[in-house]
């Protein structure tokens, strides 16, 4: 629900109390881990009014979201607004993720999009401060197509890799056009589909695998891991996406790039060093020559050729 407050179109996420049940735990744990946090690339939470009916939470109003916005251009969109989105997640991500605190729902409905471009991460309602590892998470948290094979398996030693896969997806979705694993039944249905691109795990793929609950060999094809752009074949017209998407979609966890080390991949060597040296509260926009490029579905076929990022720009970054 949005309106008007004191001049400042506002979002209200009201939450309503059940009187015997005092206020829901989950919303106080997203008021407290979002007031805390500020950052360009988290939404803001301006207020909390805390009534005996109501916990009503009051962040900055953000108008569409990455689900609306690929909805709205389909195919795919402009490889170098994948990459400003991509980065824009990744720097939220690093900044919670220092914190210790997780995300652990990321999709595209919870990735909100301002209208100069600007990627929010949002809805921390399944987020938690953490201590690493931790074995005490419900494994029902991430939504079905974004939720890694370890989770799937019954795994609740979560750490920050498992918001990493959820960016594997999202940027194969975001190139591609499509949801990289969209399962269509279960879980078991989901699991076949991760496995039928990255290979069925054994031992030596995945030390631990055998011990996850649900993993029954039995049960699973045996498949062999494919070249990502097999699955996704516009992987193959961006520079350096196969390899950066290969090292977060990883089915052992540990082996998944970290939100730091991806924001230094050679994918994003022909942005601006500046994008590198921003404060937390400093937009990716106030760096001259960075903005969303128009979506015309027909950039992806030669953005491997043509990049206007990477003219006359140094990739010395750090």
């Amino acid at each position: 629900m949005a309106m008007w407050v004191n001049g400042k179109l506002v979002a209200l996420k009201v939450i309503r109390l059940q009187e015997e049940e005092g206020t829901p735990f989950t919303a106080i744990r997203e008021a407290s881990l979002l007031k805390g946090l500020k950052h360009a690339n988290i939404v803001l939470l301006h207020d909390i009014i805390h009534t005996k009916e109501t916990l009503t939470l009051v962040f900055e109003y953000v108008h569409t979201d990455l689900c609306q916005y690929m909805d709205k251009h389909p195919g795919g969109l402009h490889p170098e607004n994948v990459k400003l989105f991509l980065f824009q997640l990744l720097r939220g991500l690093s900044y919670i993720h220092q914190r210790y605190i997780l995300h652990r729902d990321l999709k595209p409905q919870n990735l909100l999009i301002s209208d100069t471009g600007e990627l929010k991460l949002a809805d921390f309602g399944l987020a938690r401060a953490k201590s690493v590892p931790s074995h005490t998470y419900s494994n029902e948290v991430v939504t079905l197509w974004y939720r890694p094979p370890d989770v799937l398996l019954g795994s609740t030693e979560y750490s920050t890799c498992l918001d990493m896969w959820g960016v594997g997806c999202i940027f194969v979705e975001m190139i591609q056009g499509v949801a990289a694993f969209p399962g269509m039944k279960d879980i078991q249905d989901q699991l076949e589909r991760i496995f039928l691109v990255l290979g069925t795990p054994n031992e030596d793929t995945w030390p631990g695998v055998h011990s996850l609950p649900h993993f029954k060999p039995e049960r699973f094809t045996q498949y062999s891991p494919k070249n990502l752009r097999q699955a996704w074949n516009k992987l193959s017209y961006v520079n350096h996406a196969e390899d950066l998407a290969s090292k977060l979609l990883q089915c052992f966890p540990k082996n998944r790039l970290s939100a730091q080390a991806a924001l230094s991949h050679e994918y994003f060597s022909d942005l601006p060093p500046r994008l590198w040296e921003l404060t937390d509260m400093s937009s990716i926009f106030t760096v001259p020559n960075v903005r969303l490029q128009p979506e015309t579905g027909e950039s992806m076929r030669v953005f491997g050729k043509n990049s206007s990022y990477g003219k006359g720009v140094s990739n010395s970054k750090h």
